[in-house]
């Protein structure tokens, strides 16, 4: 039976050791919180890191530990503390981490910390395919694993993986700094759908998949060739739930039932009923704007003095990776300015600013929601901000005001918050200004309409999301192997091609017999092409059909003396064996001089393309263009081109990084039927790679085979991967 293997950089546990007895505690936060429902409804075990490197365990520790975590369907994957400090410190949250959030003057190119975040991917990797087969389900979070999809996908093909990156995807520009920022699109690509929290991350990263690899990407689609992978955005929500449900039976506790924190922030507002208590709460990262924060906040002191007095600052700073320099420099800074701005405002009964440095539960963190009529959340640049989220489930009477950075993630469901450009002070100073005196029922208004929402899409909907997601893509993955080549199908065409007395082979050119090349002029036939074609064409009982989109004189000078027939253009001209170029219908290019400066055009203001002119055609190749402008440039291109095309009885036609215009009713198809007609042929094959190749397998008769190259949705019976695939089965029917 198939399982659900979560794999992420920690285990949602948190082990520890006193008297070598183990004491194991479930995780709290986003991700753990998140997942455990899906870690709890299917037969699933999820793998990561203890928390506890071997260099600190004794062999029977570390075999307690393992047993232990085992119990809780995890599996622990064994680091050293130079695994740790190398891949965790270095890598992830010096490299990545900076990078992904826009801060590249913090980020480190160092290669040991590159060598590190390999082998401890791959370390990953062998646990988990240790624990897999093929029909089971990977779901694997994050920026710690971006290379272990593929690592988990060459040993193990058939088992879906999904990916989900809990950070922003940055873009293309500042991503291509990484010196390694193939190998990390080629390792997240090993997935089978790779999701993140907003549409502009996933943008994002189908941009730099498209600079980097050049992969055609159709919607949220990447054609890898042998198989698909779907990027898409799904905003990871809350256990709504836990958190409304918890500030009801807060609210409902007695005095003596209350915690400190509680007590204390009950007998301020009964001291101070009008000051106003306004929320920060982050993990201590200069992602999250903190200092920036404490500016604004102070110059909103200073615009309006007559809030001295009114309102207190209630920020908790979470201690996170204390070990690293730059933590080290921000948190002195965010210490001095709490004390400078105290030192400043400050008076014997009111302390503008209220400064916690630690991790705080869960019940006290109830209290802060339940107790502080503003959140002022301003990340420079965050994933999604879960924090924005919990305030706003946790007004149970709906009063309450939101102030959120548009940098957040988390900003494109909580529109009705107060948005902030977290650099701009001014901004920020009146928002406050605003959420101060807003109206309650304003406030209930706006808090209403995103409590709805949140309650909708909440973490355990995000998860059924992606899930179904991901089975989607398997489904469709599915349907394109029922037409991929198989040694049955192979066997069948051959056998069918054996017993024939008479057989036509309809074959493409470019994409199907040879590669494409920057210049179509370099995709010259070689030696094997030939080698195989002329034994194919010698056999009596073949027509070898060379049907191709190519001008006649290079096909002239490259087949012209073969036994081949030869249909170009798309079907324009034609040409048998030892005989004259001829016109399958008569055409008239009249319309060419009108349509030429058109396309001149397009060559002028897109630096690598260039026009190839037919006979009866014109061909704008992009090949060579940004993989970002060219497909831009096509869409206006076909768009200034659509208005003339029914005026001249022209049609437009889109291949493979081409558009090209022709005369209308002229295509492969027809010029395939031409070929066949009114002659009983018993086997006839037809091969092709792009749309234009389309109307060859529409036309031709149902008892055909026909093959398409690329993992692509076509009309032809069968998909090979590649042009080494169309050249076997050729050398094999020659043999």
């Amino acid at each position: 039976m198939s399982k659900m293997i979560i794999v992420s950089n920690r285990l949602p546990l948190n082990i520890g050791i006193e008297n070598e007895n183990l004491n194991i505690k479930p995780s709290v936060g986003g991700l753990a919180t998140g997942m455990r429902s899906v870690h709890n409804t299917h037969e699933s075990i999820w793998i990561g890191w203890t928390g506890l490197t071997e260099d600190e365990l004794l062999p029977e520790t570390l075999k307690k530990v393992n047993t232990a975590v085992e119990k809780e369907n995890c599996i622990g994957v064994p680091l050293s503390r130079k695994d740790v400090d190398l891949y965790y410190y270095g890598f992830s949250n010096k490299t990545i981490w900076p990078l992904f959030h826009y801060f590249t003057e913090f980020a480190e190119f160092k290669k040991e910390y590159w060598d590190a975040y390999c082998e401890v991917n791959q370390k990953f990797a062998d646990v988990v395919v240790k624990n897999c087969k093929n029909g089971d389900t990977v779901w694997i979070h994050d920026y710690q694993l971006l290379l272990l999809p593929k690592l988990i996908k060459e040993k193990v093909p058939e088992v879906s993986i999904g990916f989900f990156l809990h950070i922003p995807f940055p873009s293309y520009e500042v991503f291509r700094i990484i010196p390694w920022r193939t190998e990390l699109i080629e390792g997240m690509l090993g997935s089978d759908l790779i999701g993140f929290h907003t549409y502009d991350y996933e943008r994002h990263f189908l941009s730099s998949v498209r600079r980097l690899l050049g992969y055609e990407i159709n919607f949220n689609n990447i054609n890898l060739n042998t198989r698909i992978v779907k990027a898409d955005s799904f905003p990871m929500g809350i256990d709504y739930d836990k958190f409304h449900n918890a500030a009801v039976q807060h609210l409902s506790k007695s005095i003596s039932d209350k915690s400190d924190i509680q007590q204390q922030l009950d007998k301020h507002t009964l001291s101070s009923p009008d000051i106003k208590l306004i929320l920060s709460i982050d993990r201590l990262d200069y992602t999250k704007g903190i200092a920036k924060r404490l500016y604004a906040y102070e110059y909103f002191l200073e615009k309006y003095p007559e809030f001295q007095g009114k309102t207190s600052l209630v920020m908790l700073a979470v201690p996170s990776r204390a070990n690293v320099d730059q933590y080290q420099i921000m948190k002195s800074e965010i210490d001095e300015l709490v004390g400078r701005i105290n030192g400043k405002y400050a008076s014997i009964t009111w302390s503008p600013i209220w400064y916690f440095y630690r991790s705080m539960p869960f019940e006290n963190l109830i209290d802060l929601y339940t107790s502080c009529e503003i959140a002022l959340l301003t990340p420079i640049r965050d994933g999604m901000n879960l924090v924005a989220k919990e305030f706003i489930a946790s007004k149970v009477d709906k009063k309450g005001v939101l102030i959120l950075s548009e940098m957040a993630g988390a900003v494109k469901e909580m529109s009705e918050a107060l948005l902030i450009n977290p650099q701009n002070y001014e901004e920020i100073a009146d928002a406050l200004k605003k959420a101060i005196q807003m109206p309650e029922d304003e406030q209930i208004e706006r808090n209403t309409i995103m409590q709805n929402r949140l309650q909708r899409y909440n973490i355990n909907r995000w998860a059924l999301d992606f899930i179904n997601s991901l089975n989607k893509v398997i489904e469709d993955k599915e349907k394109y192997i029922a037409k991929k080549m198989n040694t049955s199908i192979l066997n069948k065409i051959t056998n069918t091609y054996k017993n024939a007395d008479k057989r036509i082979l309809f074959l493409d050119y470019d994409g199907t017999l040879v590669g494409f090349k920057d210049k179509p002029i370099d995709a010259y036939p070689d030696n094997e092409l030939y080698a195989f074609l002329d034994k194919l064409a010698a056999d009596p009982k073949n027509e070898i059909v060379l049907i191709s989109g190519r001008d006649k004189d290079t096909f002239a000078q490259w087949f012209g003396n073969k036994n081949y027939t030869l249909i170009v253009e798309h079907g324009v001209w034609i040409k048998s064996p030892k005989e004259s170029w001829r016109l399958i219908q008569q055409m008239n290019n009249d319309w060419k001089e009108n349509i030429k400066p058109i396309f001149e055009f397009y060559v002028d203001r897109t630096p690598g393309s260039f026009i190839e002119e037919k006979n009866y055609s014109f061909v704008w190749h992009y090949r060579k263009v940004d993989p970002e402008l060219g497909p831009m440039r096509a869409n206006e291109l076909k768009y200034d081109l659509t208005a003339l095309v029914a005026n001249h009885n022209l049609e437009i036609l889109e291949g493979n990084k081409v558009i090209e215009i022709k005369n209308s009713g002229i295509n492969k198809g027809r010029a395939a039927l031409y070929k066949i007609n009114n002659i009983h042929y018993d086997f006839i094959l037809g091969v092709g790679d792009d749309w234009t190749d389309e109307y060859l397998f529409q036309d031709l008769p149902a008892k055909a085979y026909t093959i398409r190259v690329g993992l692509k949705n076509t009309l032809a019976k069968y998909n090979v991967d590649t042009v080494n695939d169309v050249r076997d089965l050729l050398k094999k029917l020659s043999e």
